[in-house]
């Protein structure tokens, strides 16, 4: 099915200090809803400017469904279309921080899009954390692989400058895991490979769950 975008903006802050408040009549913090037999994803675009953000609700049809349904995620993650996202505050290496994450049903977050980056970058709190995502090349170098087996899509990837450097720190070996942040949460550049053993936050991604 051919992606139809509909958009109606709202301008709801006049800085960049406070999380998504985009408003649409039928989208509500970046939720996902059904009307009959239609599918929507709702999610919030930003603009930045010299004197303010701009925020805009945006929805897009999608997959068919025949009845009415919600999808959701469970309280303490975030949610943006049909994900549900879970920023954990734990730091540990990206082996464990994987395994908390597949504990919780989830697995490390795998980024898609332009938009799913956008959302991710504001979703964080402090503007230099740091946060493992689910990227790595710890089977072979330079082939980055996201958890689920697929190649990274290089039109959509979001390296820092000079990154990746494969550059080991603290007497770790090199850097074969990806964590994003670190710079500031406007700069969607912000991916840098690190040391896989380094103690790091981590974001979890799961499908939302569907409910009445």
């Amino acid at each position: 099915m051919k992606d139809q975008s509909v958009a109606q903006s709202k301008f709801t802050d006049s800085g960049p200090s406070t999380k998504s408040k985009c408003v649409h009549p039928l989208c509500f913090q970046d939720s996902t809803f059904l009307i009959p037999g239609l599918f929507f994803s709702c999610f919030c675009y930003y603009i930045i400017t010299p004197f303010m953000v701009i925020y805009s609700s945006w929805f897009t049809e999608g997959f068919v469904f025949e009845d009415l349904t919600c999808l959701k995620c469970e309280a303490g993650w975030e949610q943006h279309g049909g994900n549900c996202y879970y920023f954990s505050t734990s730091k540990s290496s990206w082996t464990d921080s994987r395994r908390s994450c597949t504990d919780l049903g989830s697995d490390l977050v795998k980024i898609d899009s332009r938009e799913e980056q956008i959302r991710l970058r504001f979703l964080m709190e402090d503007d230099e954390d740091k946060f493992w995502i689910g990227l790595t090349d710890s089977g072979e170098e330079d082939e980055w692989l996201w958890v689920d087996g697929s190649p990274l899509d290089e039109s959509l990837s979001f390296w820092g400058y000079g990154q990746p450097d494969d550059l080991g720190v603290y007497d770790l070996p090199g850097a074969d895991c990806v964590r994003m942040g670190q710079k500031d949460r406007y700069d969607l550049k912000c991916w840098y490979d690190r040391g896989c053993d380094y103690p790091q936050k981590s974001i979890c991604e799961k499908t939302a769950a569907a409910g009445v």
